[in-house]
């Protein structure tokens, strides 16, 4: 991130190096001998052969003993947007009275609330005066910890403080495009609210996706429920549709239907248990899994079958 903006061309790389260089003879990092040649002579500052960005690290780092930690500040906003995004709500607040500049700098609060909580309704609106990122941020970090606690109190304060608006379209994006939310607190919402979750499957987008891979990129953000029940054959339903609505032309070729691929979602998640559990010791061959799913998928070809099973067998579960 950000090393883009650190390419330069040879000529203002050395022009770089000369200035860095300059600036550390003149604060008395490689001054020696002083006092002992009596006249004021300093030994110039070598020329070394390291790009900007690494010569400039370097030279911060020589100078840990006398300035205790790098400055962030020395560094592109965008590696200080991304180390920054490691630390939660208390120790940013802490950073920010350590680097003052940075801590009150609005971009760099726009930038680590776009990059945590990617969508919010409050991004589309006109901000008012005195608006602040900063204090969006923490109120951002409040309402997950109290979402991860209570689902329902942690969205009703995100509505109380204008950060969401309650449309099950706002509020799917919103959770679609955040990682800081419990996953087994969200799976109780969207079992709750059926019609956040209509709107979260169509933010998937499965075009040209093998079937397994399409799956496990649906449960990485709709983790699957523990046990078997009315609850996993919903979002199954619900993927199949949405599946064979993004892949018009896999379903023609291959003669595939919401329910054929209903089907073949709960052989891929028996076959992943069956080969990923330790507690299952005959495990289920190839032979058995296409002859096991053909009986309930007939139209399904043998050789895509097979396809399944590999990927199942070299990539693992699908709802890991």
């Amino acid at each position: 991130m950000g090393q883009a903006l650190w390419r330069l061309p040879p000529r203002q790389q050395q022009q770089l190096q000369e200035e860095l260089a300059d600036q550390l003879t003149e604060s008395g990092g490689v001054r020696r001998d002083q006092g002992r040649d009596g006249g004021g002579c300093q030994r110039r500052a070598p020329q070394h052969c390291y790009s900007p960005d690494i010569y400039h690290l370097l030279k911060t780092r020589r100078g840990k003993e006398q300035h205790g930690f790098i400055d962030l500040e020395m560094l592109p906003p965008e590696l200080g947007i991304t180390i920054l995004s490691y630390l939660n709500a208390t120790d940013l607040c802490l950073a920010g009275c350590v680097w003052q500049d940075l801590g009150n700098d609005e971009y760099l609060w726009q930038g680590l609330c776009k990059s945590t909580w990617g969508h919010c309704s409050i991004y589309n609106k006109r901000l008012p005066a005195g608006f602040s990122y900063r204090r969006l941020y923490l109120q951002l970090d409040e309402g997950s910890l109290t979402f991860n606690a209570n689902p329902q109190e942690g969205i009703s304060y995100f509505m109380s403080k204008g950060i969401l608006v309650d449309h099950p379209k706002e509020l799917a994006k919103f959770i679609f495009y955040t990682r800081r939310l419990n996953w087994k607190m969200l799976r109780i919402y969207l079992d709750e609210r059926r019609d956040v979750l209509d709107e979260l499957v169509t933010l998937h987008n499965f075009s040209n996706q093998f079937l397994p891979n399409a799956l496990r990129e649906f449960f990485r953000h709709i983790h699957a429920p523990e046990e078997r029940g009315e609850y996993l054959e919903t979002l199954i339903t619900k993927f199949s549709h949405r599946f064979c609505a993004c892949n018009p032309g896999l379903v023609r070729d291959l003669g595939l239907s919401p329910d054929a691929v209903y089907v073949l979602c709960y052989s891929l998640i028996l076959l992943s248990i069956d080969l990923t559990s330790p507690h299952v010791k005959n495990k289920m061959s190839k032979r058995e899994f296409i002859r096991n799913t053909r009986r309930a998928a007939h139209n399904v070809s043998e050789d895509f079958v097979g396809h399944l099973y590999d990927n199942i067998y070299l990539i693992g579960h699908v709802a890991a």
